[in-house]
């Protein structure tokens, strides 16, 4: 393989890599051979002459009402056969859908769906309690994202974040500009349904920047409850700049203070807000 596509390769796999740990900030979640992610990273920043001689190995765990699940490892969770057609299921879809291109995120939209049907095949004979469907999961999850963008200029993508929030009855705001910062708050699954959406769209870079889960207990306990804002809108604050493209900070500090979310400023920009 020619430098120059050596290069641009590890450049996709540590982003894609980067873009998991922002998703699953949690080792609970999200596991990453340490050595083998700190050589890619040390390449592509060029601290590094090589290429390093293996990829970082990931342990992706899938969430469900029992616990976590290793999706890639087995674990007590799931029979060796159960484990076993699990990952010949995963490799042909790999083979289907990703030949030739770095695809991590792919195979992990996969094992989101489709680890639980694995799981439950051998539950009649065994005897044991049937593992609920992800999406059952997420309609008893409350779910807020902190996203960010390293710019949200394009009319067509403000609105279809604008429709599409309203569309899965999510609530929250989006800020276009540079940098661009999107939350959005709502039951699991919708929030998850609009981050697949906007995640394919064509971005310099987007990120999940932090993310909250909230378990619900429905007997006693609405989503509504847990919402910080009122419906969805896209909220500008002071536009300045040539091409007025840059906020002002303060003034967004000042609106999630009044919600409550001042702490996500810092996690955000990296300093305190005021």
């Amino acid at each position: 393989m020619a430098l120059e596509s050596l290069s641009e390769h590890a450049e996709a796999q540590l982003a894609e890599i980067e873009l998991l740990l922002s998703m699953f900030p949690s080792q609970d979640e999200l596991e990453v051979e340490p050595v083998a992610y700190a050589e890619l990273r040390a390449y592509v920043e060029g601290t590094a002459d090589c290429p390093p001689d293996t990829r970082p190995e990931l342990c992706i765990k899938i969430r469900t009402h029992t616990g976590y699940v290793g999706s890639l490892a087995r674990c007590g969770e799931s029979s060796r056969a159960q484990h076993t057609r699990l990952v010949a299921g995963l490799r042909s879809h790999l083979c289907e859908s990703c030949t030739g291109e770095v695809c991590v995120l792919s195979a992990v939209d996969w094992l989101r769906d489709h680890t639980h049907e694995y799981l439950e095949l051998d539950t009649a004979a065994n005897g044991t309690k049937a593992i609920e469907a992800v999406e059952t999961l997420s309609a008893e999850t409350f779910t807020r994202l902190w996203i960010y963008s390293h710019h949200i200029y394009n009319k067509s993508k403000r609105k279809n974040i604008l429709e599409w929030a309203k569309e899965l009855q999510l609530t929250g705001f989006s800020m276009p500009g540079k940098p661009g910062v999107v939350c959005v708050e709502g039951l699991q699954a919708a929030c998850e349904e609009f981050w697949a959406r906007v995640k394919v769209l064509t971005w310099k870079r987007i990120m999940i920047r932090h993310r909250e889960d909230v378990p619900l207990d429905l007997t006693t306990q609405s989503d509504s409850s847990l919402r910080r804002f009122d419906g969805f809108d896209e909220t500008a604050f002071d536009p300045h700049g040539s091409r007025g493209n840059h906020m002002d900070l303060g003034q967004l500090f000042q609106f999630l203070s009044e919600r409550g979310c001042s702490q996500i400023f810092q996690l955000y920009f990296g300093v305190e807000g005021r």
